[in-house]
């Protein structure tokens, strides 16, 4: 697992540390980790922090520039708001560590031009089926079930 992947994993395991939902993403700028985020939607008793827009907002304003430079890694497929978030500051690669628990919308983004490399991590598999296992009304709440 290359050193992005894993400061989204140390950010999942956090956030699950914390009580909440085990996924976390950085936003990486020419090689160097910009923003980090898990999701905190029981923590904060937000709607909308999943970990890709944790990350987002903790990399603070950037230039459209600056955006279109980064990667973002996220544990787990990003949802439709996550990916909206990619596609609104032309995020042009994204690197989910797994989408066997979750499919978001990865063909969406394929489409309008995005790079998504899937890597199917165990690591990021058995912390998402284990929580889904243990905490299935948080999960579903998270994923709008």
């Amino acid at each position: 697992m290359d050193e992005f992947m894993q400061a989204a994993l140390d950010e999942a395991r956090k956030g699950l540390g914390e009580g909440g939902v085990p996924i976390g993403s950085v936003l990486v700028h020419r090689g160097r980790i910009i923003g980090r985020g898990h999701n905190q939607r029981q923590q904060r008793g937000s709607a909308v922090l999943h970990g890709e827009m944790d990350a987002l907002e903790n990399a603070g304003r950037q230039p459209a520039a600056v955006y279109r430079e980064c990667t973002l890694y996220t544990t787990l497929s990003p949802c439709p708001m996550c990916s909206g978030a990619i596609l609104l500051y032309g995020i042009p690669r994204v690197v989910v560590g797994e989408n066997r628990t979750f499919m978001g919308e990865e063909a969406l983004l394929r489409e309008r031009g995005v790079t998504v490399d899937v890597l199917q991590d165990p690591d990021c598999i058995d912390l998402m089926e284990t929580f889904i296992r243990t905490s299935p009304e948080v999960w579903n709440e998270d994923i709008g079930e």
